[in-house]
């Protein structure tokens, strides 16, 4: 069995601040996959050629796609582009699409959250519905405002998780409770994804990749930031963690 670290590319976001060009990565899913998954997180700048990323995935044994104050471009999935589905970071998009794709050919482990779940959608045909909140029986998935984050990522509401399916295998049959934090949501299922949890409004809450070679997991809510405490949230990285390690001993 190989003992080296676990290695994960997580997609860097593109930010302009301080007069500089960032890419870049919110700590709390870096902080769960040291604490929780132990293993080492690589962020991917978004400037990186297909070529590079193939160099990257030859030495990773797990991808993270996170999530993420920007959407989707609508013109991926064929919509109009509006000021309800803003910010944009086309960038993220292009290097996201490419990681996905080239991940699941290689039946390398991936998790994607909230924004990664919604482009693992896209990127296999799928759509996107923006202000869920305005359709007729939705529940409000958003942020509730506060000053403390752990507040604003409270567990809110109840997921019913698919009897028999791979979340329910990782978390067991009965509804968990998760966060929200999203105005955005899939609207069109990709024919190659399987429903693993649904929130009381029908919003599809996580999602599988049917066939996959190894571990393919979308889900909207946040995990990461409970990782270390909530039983599901840990179970979740844990699970990839187990997958990631499986990939890198079998090569």
């Amino acid at each position: 069995m190989d003992s080296r670290g676990l290695l994960i590319a997580v997609p860097g976001d593109v930010r302009e601040f301080e007069n500089y060009r960032w890419h870049a990565s919110p700590s709390t899913y870096l902080d769960a996959l040291v604490e929780v998954a132990g293993a080492v997180p690589v962020i991917v700048p978004a400037l990186v050629s297909e070529t590079g990323l193939g160099t990257v995935l030859d030495r990773v044994d797990g991808v993270l796609l996170t999530g993420s104050v920007s959407n989707v471009h609508p013109e991926r999935y064929g919509a109009a582009p509006s000021p309800a589905h803003e910010p944009y970071d086309p960038a993220r998009d292009r290097l996201t699409e490419a990681l996905i794709r080239m991940a699941l050919a290689r039946g390398l482990p991936l998790l994607a959250i909230c924004r990664g779940h919604q482009e693992l959608n896209v990127a296999l045909g799928g759509s996107l519905a923006t202000e869920i909140q305005e359709g007729e029986g939705r529940m409000d998935h958003r942020v509730r405002p506060h000053p403390e984050q752990g507040e604003r990522f409270a567990l809110r509401h109840p997921v019913a998780v698919t009897e028999g399916g791979a979340l329910a295998q990782i978390v067991g049959a009965a509804p968990i409770q998760v966060n929200s934090l999203h105005r955005q949501a899939i609207d069109r299922l990709a024919e190659g994804l399987a429903v693993e949890a649904l929130a009381e409004d029908g919003t599809v809450e996580a999602v599988s990749v049917k066939g996959a070679e190894g571990f393919a997991l979308g889900v909207q809510w946040h995990p990461e930031y409970w990782a270390a405490s909530d039983a599901p949230s840990r179970a979740i990285f844990e699970a990839f963690a187990s997958a990631c390690r499986t990939y890198r001993d079998a090569r």
